[in-house]
């Protein structure tokens, strides 16, 4: 499971994260939404150990992150929304490498590497070197690497940048599956129709601060908008009415 407490960070006088509070069970799909420059990327980044919290402390199944950040890290698969790959390698060693920085047995991390390289339809460019892939292969070999240790935690920041279809229903597949599995996902996206349809729950970050936490049909009550779309419903809990004005003008048809 997730725990955050009291989770804070600022740079200088500006507070990018100001006193988020979470826990998210095993097995929960959450969905962190929020306005660019909300504190989304800065929240992950403190999840996985990549920032140090001014305030507050984040805890991975059990494992404090800033006390025991290798026990905590070990837990959790993170699929970063501009994820550095190494060029130079396959795609076949890119996945041994990373199996290999996590300790695994060499023949469980082998024979999963060719599971994700077989699902992701990467099999046949598995000897290619990773510049030769296009966005969409790295997506998909990306998140092959985050997956490969059987993490129980899962940290993902806008997973289905650059797939096809094709692509986008198998990492929703995968994550479903996951969920049913006892694994904890913690997504961040701007894909509103994907939160709707795969989250159990939701939290609005806006300014460094939770504004709304809890089920599609919760934030419906509090937004009062009990037959909108999660479109809709963020729109009014983030107060960009103008915008959701305009968008509602641009899809009614001219009289």
């Amino acid at each position: 499971m997730i725990k955050i407490q009291d989770l804070a960070k600022t740079y200088g006088s500006i507070n990018a994260v100001n006193g988020i509070d979470l826990e998210i069970p095993p097995g929960q799909f959450f969905g962190f939404l929020g306005p660019n420059g909300a504190g989304k990327t800065t929240t992950i980044k403190m999840m996985v150990g990549l920032l140090k919290p001014s305030r507050g402390r984040i805890f991975i199944g059990g494992k404090d992150v800033a006390k025991e950040p290798v026990q905590a890290k070990a837990q959790i698969g993170y699929i970063p929304d501009r994820p550095f790959i190494y060029e130079k390698l396959t795609g076949r060693e890119y996945l041994h490498f990373i199996a290999d920085l996590f300790g695994m047995d060499r023949k469980i991390a082998w024979d999963r590497a060719e599971n994700f390289l077989e699902f992701f339809d990467l099999a046949e460019a598995k000897n290619e070197l990773v510049e030769s892939y296009s966005h969409g292969m790295r997506q998909k070999l990306v998140i092959s690497g985050a997956l490969i240790h059987d993490p129980k935690i899962v940290v993902v920041d806008e997973p289905m940048v650059g797939l096809d279809p094709k692509g986008a229903r198998q990492v929703k597949q995968l994550f479903l599956d996951l969920c049913r599995k006892g694994v904890s996902i913690f997504m961040s996206t701007h894909s509103l129709g994907i939160a709707e349809a795969m989250c159990e729950r939701i939290g609005i970050i806006q300014k460094g601060k939770i504004i709304a936490l809890g089920s599609v049909e919760d934030l419906r009550r509090l937004a009062q908008k009990h037959d909108a779309d999660l479109e809709d419903i963020f729109l009014e809990l983030t107060g960009d009415t103008d915008l959701q004005t305009l968008v509602h003008s641009l899809q009614t048809p001219a009289q």
